[in-house]
């Protein structure tokens, strides 16, 4: 389990991404960043606590306020 609260080394960008309800399943590497930089693709859990953070990169994805998540 990553832990959100912990600061994130010299390695790890500080990028924020906000989901909506039609983005999810999320997964990292997103469709935004840059092919030379991307790692193996990992799923993450926003269902439950509304953010996670991925394990490889240290991106943080966040659910946009409002969003209601069915079926996830």
């Amino acid at each position: 389990m990553v832990d959100l609260n912990a600061p994130r080394g010299p390695g790890h960008p500080a990028s924020v991404v906000e989901l909506g309800a039609g983005d999810l399943p999320a997964f990292c590497p997103n469709r935004r960043m840059t092919v030379w930089n991307q790692h193996p693709r990992v799923f993450l859990d926003v269902a439950h606590t509304g953010r996670a953070l991925c394990p490889y990169c240290g991106t943080e994805y966040r659910l946009a306020p409002g969003t209601v998540v069915k079926g996830h």
